[in-house]
């Protein structure tokens, strides 16, 4: 698994190489993709037949499921996943989050108020735009129109990440619990009775604890294991089809369902249950994309994975046609030959650490997306590899899922409960997926509202009727992931929504950019050396948090950055795109807005100190704006009108790229309707870029091309040289001086005359969040010696 991830998509795409890498990549995604889905057939079966239905000598009960199981792989992995779902990537990103980004940049139904017209000329933003039809322009009107349907499709993407964590919690359980079952065959009931639970929660906690170290370390011997097992399991199929039963494939046809629910009914309906086990880990499939191509999963599910699952569960099916007297003990071991059991146990163990792996990965994965969108209280992040991007480990996660996943195992103690409760997280994320996607079909490939209600239909119905035999378990195991996604959902939206409500507060609070301009030396207020870093979520105006320091403080630092850390709906984004650079006031003020955007996969401040990269990019747009400024390039339109420094500082602003301002540099300009925007891109030093001016409908586009002539007129440049090196001498003699990070220390309450329930989930719930998780400095990686709080009551 020594890939590296990057930014976007990994693959090569040189012709030459491009089905030897895509191989490779098939490969190695079976150590990450498909860990979970291929040990399925330790349990499948022993859950389908643990109480409501019994296998008998007719054989009708074990075709019929078998009939069930082969369909269910054929509709839902392969047909819904590997041939709908995949498609709808963003920039070749998988899974909710995904989803949810895809329809927030097509509709306005996103909740995060900081959204900038600037964003959208992110190179990850790109919108396809196939022409709409009437009726998918309607289906957007009305999803634009009412705010409860964009707090109803927040929940229902909130519903889906907490199974997903759920199913995080659960899987390893299940999956390492039934693998060590097999030595029931090897042990008296006794020895076997108290040796299991122990042996499960052994290795258990030895998966968790190895979580700090990353999985880059071992994970080269993901994909071998995997392929191993894969190996393994269709090769006793084969065995066990041939001896036993070779007439087991007429099973496959559709007729043994229907036998199968004559006979059984009732009992039959609730063993859907465990049927729908043969599809856990068919998510991972979407949710872990990014780290490979389409084409690779394609392939490695539709030439490996599903024919060798087929082949597991065909060899089981034919085995047990054939011995009705163990009845008692239907599970996977009892067709394994004695004199290859115990290297088939090894293996098997070894693959459910592999898939019990893969899906704690992503839950830090979605648990750090989920805090991106400001719906997750603040956890510390851990980037564990420097090459593979996005592999991440979150140390408090880590520890509440081991011991929540041991408590789990020790309670069940039964293969049967476990399997009713991954069974309905699994289906509750595959229904949310089925939703989201349904809207994807209409509002970004623009096909008509029909073609999404048949795919909404047809899915939902098959993923409602197990979903329907998994909710009838709820005392037996399914009222575990319920109560914990009711819990979740409570917390995020809890976090979330005093997220927006302080957000408001900052907004209708900011102060005037007049008043900044006035504070002086007649006022009292002083000027100290050093530069200020004043944290904040407003993307323009001066927050609140900043005049109760100067009121507290009479004086603030001679270099004053008002910096915001924004989430924008894409998977990455570029480091040359990050940083979004402008004054605050005149030049002679020294002050700037910085605003640092991330995607909802990046690692947030994954740079070694944020201080001096600041300062770099400050240094690039000083140097940019002074040449802008004299005239040497001069994007402004000419309808914009009088433009006094005062009054358009902070109406453009320019992303800052990773290469220095050298030579002859292009400037792609952005001017728009709401305070413009400009995009200064540095892709190589003396090139020239084609630029795209919006004008205001945002559809008509117009190009231009700006170039800095270095043999143009030198009249004005030796006094605008002296200006400019002044200002970059301040700047690098402030960064001398020492820097300060001011942050707010927020304290919230709810309005007089509030509900109850939200003056619980406000005055109680988010501040008890809020002392309990880690706080804004740890995020940001802010050193303490230099950490400056200023209290804030906020009243929403």
């Amino acid at each position: 698994m020594s890939m590296d991830l990057g930014y976007g998509k990994c693959w090569s795409t040189s012709k030459k190489d491009s089905w030897k890498t895509t191989l490779l990549l098939a490969y190695q995604s079976l150590g990450v993709v498909y860990g979970d889905l291929s040990i399925s057939p330790l349990y499948v079966y022993k859950s389908t037949f643990a109480e409501d239905i019994h296998h008998s000598e007719t054989n009708e009960e074990i075709f019929g499921v078998l009939s069930f199981v082969f369909w269910t792989l054929t509709l839902v992995p392969l047909f819904k996943y590997v041939f709908i779902v995949l498609r709808a990537d963003d920039n070749g990103e998988g899974g909710t989050f995904a989803l949810y980004s895809l329809i927030c940049r097509h509709a306005k139904v996103g909740l995060l108020p900081n959204r900038q017209l600037a964003d959208e000329a992110l190179s990850t933003y790109k919108l396809e735009r196939p022409p709409e039809t009437k009726n998918s322009s309607k289906v957007k009107t009305v999803l634009e129109n009412h705010k409860s349907l964009h707090i109803a499709l927040l929940i229902l993407v909130l519903l889906g990440t907490c199974m997903v964590i759920g199913d995080g919690l659960l899987t390893p359980a299940i999956s390492v619990f039934s693998a060590v079952s097999g030595l029931e065959l090897s042990m008296s009931k006794d020895h076997h009775q108290y040796a299991m639970i122990p042996i499960t929660c052994f290795i258990l906690v030895c998966l968790f604890a190895l979580q700090h170290y990353g999985t880059h370390r071992v994970g080269f011997c993901f994909a071998p294991i995997v392929l191993t097992w894969l190996l393994c399991i269709s090769g006793l199929g084969l065995y066990n089809i041939f001896h036993w039963n070779r007439h087991v494939y007429q099973a496959l046809s559709p007729t043994y369902m229907i036998r199968f629910l004559k006979k059984t009914r009732k009992g039959g309906w609730m063993s859907l249950g465990g049927i729908l086990l043969c599809i856990t880990g068919s998510e991972a499939m979407f949710a872990d994309l990014g780290h490979f191509s389409y084409a690779a999963i394609q392939i490695a599910f539709t030439f490996l994975v599903y024919p060798a699952l087929i082949l597991a569960y065909m060899g089981q099916a034919a085995f047990l046609s054939r011995h009705h007297h163990t009845i008692h003990k239907i599970g996977f071991y009892v067709s394994v030959p004695e004199s290859v059991r115990w290297p088939v146990l090894v293996v098997a163990i070894l693959a459910s650490v592999v898939g019990s792996q893969a899906i704690i990965s992503g839950t830090f994965s979605i648990i750090n997306q989920s805090q991106s969108l400001g719906c997750f209280p603040r956890v510390k992040v851990v980037h564990t590899s420097e090459k593979i991007h996005g592999q991440i480990y979150i140390p408090e996660i880590n520890w509440m899922l081991m011991i929540l996943c041991i408590a789990v195992t020790i309670g069940f103690r039964d293969i049967k409960h476990m399997g009713n409760a991954s069974g309905l997280a699994v289906m509750a994320v595959m229904l949310v997926t089925t939703c989201l996607t349904s809207l994807v079909i209409i509002l970004c490939w623009h096909k008509p509202p029909l073609v999404a209600l048949c795919f909404l239909l047809f899915f939902g119905s098959i993923e409602l009727l197990y979903f329907s035999a998994s909710l009838i378990k709820f005392l037996e195991g399914a009222w575990l992931p319920i109560l914990l996604a009711l819990f979740l959902v409570t917390v995020m939206f809890v976090w979330h929504y005093a997220t927006i409500k302080k957000y408001e507060y900052d907004l209708h609070n900011k102060v005037s950019l007049e008043w900044l301009l006035a504070l002086g030396p007649s006022l009292g207020i002083a000027r100290v050396p050093g530069i200020g870093l004043v944290f904040t979520d407003l993307t323009s105006g001066i927050p609140a948090n900043f005049s109760r320091f100067v009121t507290n403080l009479p004086a603030f630092h001679r270099i004053l950055v008002f910096v915001c850390i924004k989430s924008v709906p894409v998977p990455f984004v570029p480091p040359a795109e990050r940083y979004l650079v402008g004054r605050v006031g005149p030049a002679t003020h020294r002050s700037y807005r910085c605003i640092v955007r991330y995607g909802y996969r990046d690692v947030h401040q994954d740079i070694d100190s944020f201080e001096s990269e600041l300062v770099s990019r400050l240094a690039d747009f000083i140097r940019y704006d002074w040449y802008k400024t004299h005239g040497i390039i001069d994007p402004c339109n000419e309808d914009d009108g009088s433009r006094s420094i005062a009054s358009s500082s902070e109406c453009r602003l320019a992303v800052i790229g990773t290469v220095a301002f050298s030579g002859t540099s292009a400037f792609e300009i952005e001017d728009s309707v709401e305070p413009a925007s400009v995009s200064v891109g540095f892709p190589t030093v003396n090139s020239v870029t084609d630029v795209i001016e919006m004008e205001s409908s945002g559809v008509v586009e117009r190009r231009v091309r700006f170039v800095l002539d270095n043999e143009s007129e030198t009249n004005g440049r030796s006094e605008m040289e002296v200006q400019l090196q002044e200002e970059l001498k301040d700047l690098y003699e402030a960064q001398q001086s020492g820097t300060a990070f001011i942050l707010g220390h927020s304290h919230v309450r709810a309005k007089q005359g509030s509900s109850l329930l939200k003056r619980v989930a406000i005055n109680f719930g988010y501040n008890f969040l809020r002392r309990n998780c880690r706080g804004a400095d740890v995020a940001l990686k802010v050193p303490p010696a230099s950490l400056l709080e200023v209290g804030m009551v906020y009243i929403v």
